[in-house]
């Protein structure tokens, strides 16, 4: 009895340093960036399609380029309140490299080796090419810095636990692109701007018990996570606009019945009416191409 709790302790032991060194946050390799240069200029783009500003300005301010965080989004897991990311570099991301850049936006994960929350989502960003995260870093290092202290996310055990996020986006985190058939390169550069950029899909599409995306009803809909109202489904059988319809609404706010936009898609209209007339077409051709949403 002795040996078989002593092997059973051995093996306990050994099986929670294999899960703690699993759960770990992992960076990506330097290699994936090497040779790569950033450019401000393109990287302003990606940073308005990406939706930086929507999220990270400060409540209720008009400056869409000081990015002190504070918005609060609730969820039923308790609220999460957007960081400080501007190029402060005690409260913001001033003093992180390209290398933690990237490893924030593709896996997820903390320079000090953290987990983030799914409200950040890197789950879309993972599909980013890396020249444009680059680039992205390159832009965002020109805005200005904000010396405003982050706010603690609201909740509570076992959330509070991050390593637990490992198994969360082991099992619950969509991997690649959800669309694979595309038909034309005008569909592709959608695609790309939709599921990774502009991470439509986050807010479009309906979640799981355990706040995965259902990729089934893609862009099907989805209850408003503050509980009022629903976010609505963009699929063909539920949006009946034109390609050009939809690229109207996004540079303009209006909609084809002469209604304008409200709530969080206003701040998301502010950031594709900086896009080129191409890719908000190109966003209302993919959405033009979605399959039915079940």
């Amino acid at each position: 009895m002795r040996r078989f709790l002593t092997v059973a302790f051995i093996v306990v032991v050994a099986l929670g340093a294999a899960a703690w060194f699993w759960s770990g946050g992992r960076s990506i390799a330097e290699s994936e960036i090497a040779g790569l240069t950033g450019d401000a200029i393109r990287g302003e783009a990606v940073y308005w399609a990406a939706g930086c500003a929507s999220c990270h300005t400060a409540p209720d301010s008009d400056d869409r380029l000081t990015l002190p965080g504070g918005h609060r989004f609730p969820s039923d897991f308790g609220t999460f309140i957007a960081p400080n990311i501007s190029t402060d570099t005690t409260h913001g991301i001033g003093g992180w490299t390209t290398q933690e850049f990237a490893t924030a936006l593709v896996n997820g994960v903390s320079p000090d080796g953290r987990h983030y929350y799914p409200a950040f989502p890197y789950g879309a960003y993972a599909n980013m090419e890396m020249q444009d995260i680059v680039d992205l870093k390159a832009f965002m290092d020109t805005l200005p810095a904000s010396d405003v202290p982050n706010q603690p996310h609201e909740v509570s055990f076992p959330f509070t636990i991050r390593r637990g996020l490992a198994l969360w986006k082991a099992v619950a985190q969509p991997k690649g692109f959800v669309v694979t058939a595309v038909q034309s390169p005008e569909v592709e550069r959608g695609r790309y701007l939709v599921e990774a950029l502009a991470h439509c899909g986050d807010c479009h599409t309906p979640r799981n018990a355990i706040g995965g995306l259902e990729t089934e009803r893609w862009m099907a809909g989805a209850p408003d996570p503050s509980g009022r109202g629903t976010i609505p489904g963009l699929s063909p059988a539920q949006l009946d606009w034109t390609v050009e319809d939809v690229a109207y609404y996004l540079e303009t706010g209006f909609t084809p019945d002469f209604d304008s936009v409200g709530g969080l898609m206003t701040s998301v209209v502010k950031n594709m009416a900086e896009l080129t007339e191409a890719d908000r077409l190109a966003i209302g051709a993919y959405l033009a191409a979605l399959p039915p949403a079940e």
